[in-house]
């Protein structure tokens, strides 16, 4: 039998205990840091390089604008001198089953931009509005 990657456009966003269609997910990202260090004594004549901080990258979504739908608007609107709400956010790739493949889970996320759409007057395309999210780690767990 052959083994196939997985599609990626099966999948499901959850926020706050609520699940929400979005067309386009994107910065799941993360990355350490380098540290390069040499002291004068070493005989060698290049740095070591050592691994630093971890650093992750903002989340986009982006989903389609429905009438009387302003969830990405009042989450952003709970920022006020130093506080936001803040969410946990579980993305996860589904299989034709509809079960969790790839798992990732971002902690204390809160919304840094909300996009509206662009408007065109010849334009034959959904409205589409996005939300980017900046969080203070991302664990990705490959079931």
């Amino acid at each position: 039998m052959a083994q196939y990657p997985i599609p990626k456009f099966h999948f499901l966003v959850e926020w706050g205990g609520a699940r929400i269609g979005f067309t386009e997910v994107s910065g799941l990202e993360v990355s350490t840091e380098v540290i390069e260090y040499r002291e004068g004594s070493s005989p060698e004549y290049h740095k070591i390089k050592m691994p630093g901080m971890q650093k992750q990258s903002n989340i986009t979504m982006k989903r389609g604008t429905f009438k009387g739908d302003n969830e990405f608007f009042e989450w952003w609107n709970t920022v006020a001198l130093n506080t936001i709400e803040r969410r946990n956010i579980t993305i996860s790739l589904l299989n034709e089953n509809h079960e969790p493949v790839v798992v990732w889970q971002a902690k204390n996320a809160w919304p840094s931009k909300v996009q509206s759409t662009d408007l065109k007057a010849d334009g034959n395309e959904v409205a589409i509005e996005s939300i980017e999210l900046v969080h203070e780690g991302l664990k990705i767990i490959n079931e």
